[in-house]
């Protein structure tokens, strides 16, 4: 190609589109990354009570890792199809069989235990994988509201 020569204009595509956070977070960024959690889904068309009740089950997924994950985790939240998605991963040392086969509501006077069952209640699904190395949990929401079309070169 000669000086003279202009190169062809390029289209730029994310690799990952639907991917609305990636984040790193402890204590000190739980609140902020709550609220970034919020404009997101809420930016996706998640409304009302929807919203609401995705959010605090992300909230208790985080405060759940920072808590027994080993004070830290990994956020990542992203649309699949109609769906928002999230999922809360640390390095902690897992979560016990028999805690993951309870599905029951801890009683009310009990102080903890509620972050696995509230986030299970108030997402459409939740899938765990956890283990010696660690813990991620994946909770969805489906869109009542789908998101328009972009064009690829836009």
């Amino acid at each position: 190609m000669t000086n003279a020569e202009l190169p062809a204009p390029r289209t730029v595509v994310p690799i990952e589109p639907s991917l609305l956070i990636a984040e790193a977070f402890d204590q000190a960024q739980v609140t902020e990354l709550r609220h970034s959690v919020t404009s997101c889904a809420y930016a996706v068309g998640l409304t009302g009570q929807r919203l609401d009740d995705f959010v605090l089950a992300v909230n208790e997924l985080i405060t759940n890792a920072v808590r027994h994950g080993g004070g830290q985790g990994r956020l990542r939240l992203w649309r699949r199809g109609g769906d928002l998605v999230c999922e809360v991963a640390d390095h902690g040392h897992g979560i016990s069989e028999r805690r993951l086969r309870d599905r029951d509501r801890p009683a009310p006077e009990t102080a903890g235990g509620w972050g696995l069952w509230l986030a299970r209640e108030l997402s459409d699904t939740m899938e765990v994988e956890t283990g010696d190395a660690g813990t991620a949990v994946r909770i969805t929401a489906a869109l009542t509201t789908p998101q328009p079309a972009r064009p690829l070169d836009g």
